[in-house]
C-alpha cells in the first residue's frame, strides 16, 4: 500500500521526494505559486504544481481528493491575536498557515508534516509557534510530536525539540530547520497515540559525504570566481566587523586548516548565502582574467562562490535523490531556469536526506498505530 501525499508550498518538491524515497508514499497533488519553481517541478515530476492553496477552488478539489499525509514547507509569517481567538474563516487571509490549517480541518489527513526556518520557534517572541501548536493540538485535535500536557491540561514543549540540523543527517551543511509532525487524534485516539515515540529523530546513521571536501567539484568555471574588487570589499568589511568584536563577514569554508569542513546554511536570496560559503579553489589561468560580467579582474587568491551543482549536492537533489538503480543521476533543471533561479530554488528547498529520515519515522509511527498495511 502506498500512502498518498499532497505537497503544499511545494517549491521544487524536496519534501515529497524525501517521502517518496522510502518507497511507501506517492504524491497526488501539489501547490506552488512561484512561476519558475513550477517550471522546475513540472520538469522533475511531470506534474503541474501551479495551484493556489489559498483559493476556494483548490480547497474544494482537495476535499474531493482522498489522501493520507499533508506536506508543507510554509513561509514564516507574523500572526495577529486573531490567529488564536477567531475561526479560520476570519483569520488574516495573508497567513499561509491559516489556509493550511483550514485544509487540514476540511480534509482530515492521517498525518501532517511541516517544515520551516529554525527561527519559527522564536518568531514574534514565540507567539507564532505557540499559535501553530495551539491550532494543531486544540483547534484541529492533532497530536504534535514533541508536545506533552501538564496536570492542568496546559501544553508543554521546548522549541529546540522541533529543530534539527542537516549536518547530522549525512550532509555537510550547517542547516537548522524547524520540523513539525502531527497525527490525527480523532482517527487514532489519544490512548493509541501515547504509544508512539514523542521525539523526532536527531540524526541518521549514514552519510552522503564525510565532509565538504568530498562534495566540492574543484576546478570550477571561471565565472564562479570572485572579482578582485568585490573580494577586497568583503575583506575590508570583515576586518571592520572583527575590529568591533563581531564575527560577521565572508567565510572560506574549505580553508586548508579546517580538517572536516562544513558549509554554512545556503539561502534562497543568494547574497550572504554565497559570501559565507566561499571556496578556496586555485587553478592556473584564473587570476587577473577579465570577464564581461565582472567590473574588475578575477582575484588572485583562488576564491570563488559555490556552484549551483554544489548547492544541489548540499541539499541532496544532485548525486542522491534522483539516482536510478544503475547510479545514473536524473536530476536536471529545465533549460530556461537561470543560475540565479537555480540558487534560489535550492536555497529555498529542504535537505532531502533529513526529510527521508522524518518520513521513515512517520512510517514507524503508522506501524505502531496499527496501520498493518503499511510495509
Amino acid at each position: 500500500m502506498l500512502l498518498k501525499t499532497i505537497d503544499l508550498c511545494a517549491g521544487i518538491g524536496g519534501i515529497r521526494k524525501g517521502f517518496e524515497l522510502t518507497g511507501s508514499f506517492i504524491n497526488i497533488s501539489a501547490s506552488e505559486i512561484d512561476r519558475f519553481a513550477c517550471i522546475t517541478y513540472q520538469h522533475l515530476y511531470g506534474e503541474d504544481a501551479s495551484h493556489d492553496l489559498t483559493s476556494e477552488d483548490y480547497k474544494t478539489l482537495l476535499e474531493k481528493t482522498p489522501y493520507d499525509v499533508l506536506l508543507a514547507g510554509f513561509p514564516c509569517q507574523t500572526f495577529s491575536r486573531a490567529g488564536l481567538e477567531e475561526g479560520f474563516a476570519n483569520e488574516e487571509k495573508g497567513i499561509i498557515f491559516n489556509h493550511i490549517a483550514e485544509i487540514i480541518q476540511r480534509t482530515r489527513p492521517r498525518a501532517v508534516f511541516l517544515e520551516n526556518v529554525d527561527n519559527l520557534v522564536r518568531h514574534d517572541n514565540g507567539k507564532t509557534f505557540y499559535i501553530i501548536i495551539h491550532t494543531l493540538e486544540e483547534k484541529l485535535d492533532y497530536k504534535v510530536i514533541g508536545v506533552t500536557y501538564d496536570a492542568n491540561g496546559k501544553p508543554l514543549y521546548r522549541g529546540k525539540d522541533f529543530i534539527r540540523n542537516s549536518r547530522f543527517f549525512g550532509v555537510p551543511q550547517n542547516r537548522p530547520r524547524t520540523y513539525i509532525m502531527a497525527f490525527d487524534r480523532k482517527r487514532y485516539g489519544a490512548i493509541a497515540l501515547l504509544g508512539i515515540e514523542n521525539y523526532l529523530p536527531e540524526k541518521n546513521d549514514w552519510y552522503l559525504y564525510e565532509d565538504l571536501n568530498e562534495l566540492l567539484e574543484l576546478g570550477a568555471d571561471a565565472k564562479y570566481y570572485m572579482s578582485s574588487g568585490y573580494l577586497e570589499t568583503l575583506i575590508r568589511h570583515r576586518e571592520r566587523e572583527h575590529s568591533k568584536g563581531n564575527g560577521f563577514g565572508y567565510k572560506i569554508v574549505n580553508a586548508p586548516e579546517i580538517e572536516h569542513p562544513v558549509a554554512n546554511t545556503i539561502m534562497a536570496t543568494g547574497g550572504s548565502g554565497k559570501e559565507r560559503n566561499l571556496i578556496f579553489d586555485p587553478q592556473d589561468g584564473i587570476a587577473g582574467l577579465t570577464l564581461p560580467s565582472k567590473k574588475t579582474p578575477l582575484n588572485d587568491k583562488g576564491v570563488r562562490v559555490m556552484t549551483p551543482r554544489e548547492w544541489g549536492k548540499l541539499q541532496g537533489f544532485i548525486n542522491y535523490a534522483f539516482l536510478d538503480k544503475e547510479g545514473v543521476d536524473h536530476f536536471s533543471f529545465p533549460s530556461e531556469i537561470t543560475a540565479v533561479q537555480q540558487y534560489k530554488q535550492f536555497g529555498n528547498s529542504v535537505t532531502i536526506p533529513v526529510i527521508e529520515t522524518m518520513a521513515e519515522y512517520m512510517l514507524n509511527c503508522f506501524r505502531t498505530l496499527g496501520e498493518l498495511s503499511v510495509e
